[in-house]
């Protein structure tokens, strides 16, 4: 057997070996979860080969927001999270989704989350991605972190937010206040869109707070986290292809 033809053989073999354990990844384990939880009475969206129901979640969301909320209510849900509260609607308080080949059992029955989060909190850490788009955003902060770390962290945050330091916070609070109405008052007669004057409102007193005389460099940062996160908005439901990220 000549060398040419030994080369056909490896690719060829190497080639059903990685179809084999791309079949395996993306379609024969989603569809052992899914059967699995079926039998067990937990519903859900279907998974799609690959994407799994990460299409479905960004055309919630894309139809969601391109219309006004037809009234004021409390009730944002069907705006913010419009697919977990369409699929709520369709198989029940708990149900089983997939972020790309990854499932996810959602719980919104309220004794179920109180089991979890207070009863058994050890028996279900955070989720350990260290690739994924929040991650590497967060880092490990408290949204990510356990343990000693976590204690830690929620220590620190408890001084930052005790009552005493919020009320010391205060004149900082007024004067973004303040300084956000003079600039509506020359404004008078024209239309305000009001929530990104709030988010700038935010960013201001954040950096006054934060970082105090040098409020202008903590709005740098502040702006540059504002960009980060609608770069996570637009790209965290797409499916990246395996491989390539």
């Amino acid at each position: 057997m000549d060398s040419t033809a030994k080369l056909l053989i490896f690719l060829a073999s190497s080639l059903t070996l990685f179809l084999l354990k791309f079949l395996h990844k993306f379609w024969w384990i989603p569809f052992k979860i899914q059967r699995a939880l079926s039998l067990q009475g937990i519903k859900g969206p279907p998974y799609e080969f690959i994407h799994g129901n990460n299409k479905a979640s960004t055309r919630f969301r894309y139809e969601a927001l391109s219309k006004p909320m037809a009234s004021l209510t409390h009730n944002i849900v069907p705006r913010v999270i419009p697919q977990i509260h369409s699929w709520i609607n369709t198989y029940g308080q708990n149900y089983l989704t997939w972020e790309g080949n990854r499932a996810q059992l959602v719980i919104s029955e309220p004794e179920l989350i109180k089991e979890i989060l207070k009863t058994n909190d050890g028996s279900f850490p955070k989720r350990k991605d260290d690739s994924s788009i929040i991650h590497k955003i967060v880092g490990e902060g408290l949204v990510t972190s356990e343990g000693a770390k976590w204690a830690k962290q929620r220590k620190l945050a408890n001084h930052a937010f005790h009552g005493e330091s919020l009320k010391n916070m205060n004149p900082a609070v007024i004067a973004s206040v303040e300084t956000m109405l003079e600039k509506w008052k020359g404004r008078e007669g024209e239309e305000i869109e009001v929530f990104n004057e709030f988010r700038l409102l935010t960013s201001e007193v954040i950096s006054r707070t934060a970082f105090g005389s040098n409020y202008l460099e903590g709005k740098k940062i502040f702006d540059m986290l504002t960009k980060l996160a609608i770069l996570v908005s637009r790209n965290y439901f797409k499916t990246p292809i395996p491989g390539i990220r």
